[in-house]
């Protein structure tokens, strides 16, 4: 898991681009990423062509229907999201720093990953 914690006046776009400079020095064998309809624009495409030429951008657009649709993909970002709010201290902003947050997020996934592991080994 990698993630950025920024101020909340930077657009996720630009904040995108952050996550992707240290996420593709970790992972240098990506080349596929999902994003959906807000990250779409030359803006962000420009900035991820900056970063890791040869990722394949794929954006999952919103049906234009009107009743729930589930979306490809995006479904395992919000189950993950809702798995880590279920940590109290990441269902509120109680952190004053940025990199205590993201100690927090990291413990939170950390705390999850042992818990499904332990399951599987009983």
């Amino acid at each position: 898991m990698q993630a950025v914690i920024h101020a909340a006046d930077i657009q996720d776009r630009d904040g995108g681009v952050l996550l992707m400079g240290s996420l593709f020095g970790l992972y240098p064998f990506l080349l596929k990423l999902y994003a959906d309809s807000g990250y779409q624009g030359p803006k962000f495409q420009a900035g991820l062509r900056a970063v890791c030429g040869r990722v394949n951008l794929g954006i999952v657009k919103r049906s234009d229907l009107h009743k729930f649709v589930v979306l490809p993909k995006r479904w395992i970002v919000e189950r993950t999201i809702g798995w880590l709010n279920r940590c109290r201290r990441l269902a509120k902003d109680w952190e004053c720093l940025n990199r205590s947050a993201l100690a927090f997020l990291r413990w939170s996934s950390v705390r999850l990953m042992l818990r499904r592991l332990c399951q599987t080994s009983q």
